[in-house]
């Protein structure tokens, strides 16, 4: 479950993602505040659990990485 002030950011993202006014930088902060999330879970997971989340965290650094080449 997400806190209120991350909740509240959420919806600002996605206002900004439907009037298209999200910048790179923007982007980017989004995902790294999602993955700060999907760390936590990942942390207090079962080993089999862990090994899957991690591969997508893995993937989020994949993210950021296109993100950087646009």
């Amino acid at each position: 479950m997400h806190s209120p002030e991350l909740q509240a950011q959420i919806a600002l993202w996605r206002q900004k993602a439907a009037d298209g006014s999200m910048s790179l930088d923007d982007w980017k902060v989004v995902v790294i505040a999602l993955r700060g999330g999907r760390l936590a879970a990942a942390a207090s997971s079962t080993s089999g659990t862990r090994k899957r989340a991690m591969k997508e965290i893995q993937r989020a650094d994949d993210l950021l990485g296109e993100l950087e080449r646009l």
